[in-house]
């Protein structure tokens, strides 16, 4: 008789073991205590987990952040516009529509402040918005003039902002007008887009009466922007030149090409340029005259020998003449160019020396003679005159 078989030597009794035992075989053939072995895992799954933990973080904080950042750019927006409308001007959307019909010209925040005691009148540009395009690309360079109707010929110009269709100028100009003439007084802004040539072109017109406003007190306030030609039309004369300078050599060349706007009449025009060097005349020349034209057309250069280290010391100054046969030549107005300008004329003197050795073109509104002798404050000649003896 055999021996009965052993269970445990049957085929599925030996498959059973040898799956059940594959790990504990591969346990026991690592060279590590088992507490080495429990603490590895245990190190390993709390890294999986904290792994996990910083990815399902991270995602939730993407997300978070996202969404507020986009709700809060729009209520910024939209706080900045209540604010500016129920502070500076509440019933801005009451007002009637401008006279240029279905387009907008944009809008201008003015102060006015008049002081009774120096009879002046305070103008304080604020600024623009909403202006319209001067250019395709959808942009503008714009900078403002601002004048009286009872004051030909004078008047203030700001600094020119490239770029933009709302500008902040923050410029203040006064303007001496007697009590008197107040109810007879206009009030006149104009909004231009800076050209190099041929002119400006403008993009809104504003004038308001002094009359009809209340000055005891200081206003602050939007007006509407018209389109250019609502205000009243002033006669201005202007000189177009050139200016080019080569830093190397010190060569300055002003060529005077054509004016405008001059008074009509049998009488010759001409135009003198000058040169003054730290408040001294130092050289001038002069074209030749222009007969019975109010548009005279010079086109004539001359050049100057500055050197670079006295550029900055340098005032380049244009005056044009008018001689009739009966009186002698009196000056029509004068520009005045250089570190100590403004406006327009100090823009294009930055021009030239920005683009050197290329020749920049410009038209510049004449101004009053005597103005811009004040704004020169010339020094004499003249030598003081020696210590008397034991003084």
């Amino acid at each position: 008789m055999g021996l009965p078989a052993d269970p445990r030597s049957s085929p599925a009794s030996v498959g059973t073991t040898a799956e059940s035992g594959l790990i504990p075989d591969l346990v026991a053939r690592i060279p590590w205590p088992r507490w080495a072995l429990a603490a590895t895992a245990a190190a390993a799954g709390t890294l999986l987990v904290a792994g996990l933990l910083c990815a399902l973080c991270c995602c939730c904080r993407r997300s978070r952040r996202r969404k507020p950042r986009a709700r809060e750019a729009v209520g910024l927006g939209s706080a900045r516009g209540s604010t500016t409308a129920h502070l500076v001007q509440p019933d801005v959307d009451d007002v009637e529509p401008s006279p240029g019909g279905g387009q907008q010209w944009g809008r201008l925040q003015l102060s006015l402040e008049y002081d009774f005691g120096s009879q002046e009148i305070r103008v304080g540009l604020k600024q623009a918005v909403d202006l319209k395009a001067g250019d395709p690309g959808g942009t503008a360079d714009p900078y403002a003039c601002v004048s009286l109707s009872t004051q030909a010929g004078h008047g203030h110009e700001t600094k020119v902002h490239h770029g933009t269709l709302c500008p902040v100028f923050d410029e203040t100009c006064s303007f001496r007008v007697p009590p008197a003439e107040l109810p007879q007084t206009a009030l006149r802004v104009r909004v231009l887009d800076f050209r190099r040539f041929p002119e400006p072109e403008p993009l809104g017109e504003l004038s308001l009466p002094l009359g009809t406003m209340d000055l005891r007190h200081v206003l602050e306030v939007w007006h509407r922007l018209g389109p250019p030609g609502t205000a009243e039309a002033e006669q201005t004369s202007e000189l177009c030149f050139s200016l080019r300078y080569v830093p190397s050599s010190g060569r300055l060349t002003v060529a005077v090409l054509e004016a405008r706007g001059l008074r009509p009449g049998p009488a010759e025009s001409y135009v003198k340029v000058q040169l003054v060097l730290n408040q001294r005349k130092w050289k001038r020349r002069k074209t030749s005259a222009r007969r019975n034209t109010a548009a005279p057309y010079f086109n004539e250069a001359f050049v100057f020998l500055v050197p670079f280290s006295q550029i900055q010391n340098l005032d380049l100054v244009l005056a044009v003449w008018s001689r009739s046969p009966r009186f002698r030549a009196e000056p029509v107005g004068k520009v005045m160019l250089g570190s100590r300008a403004s406006g327009q004329p100090l823009q294009h003197w930055a021009d030239m020396l920005a683009h050197a050795r290329q020749p920049i073109a410009r038209w510049h509104r004449l101004r009053p003679a005597r103005e811009v002798d004040q704004a020169l404050a010339l020094q004499s000649r003249r030598r003081p005159p020696l210590p008397l003896p034991g003084s």
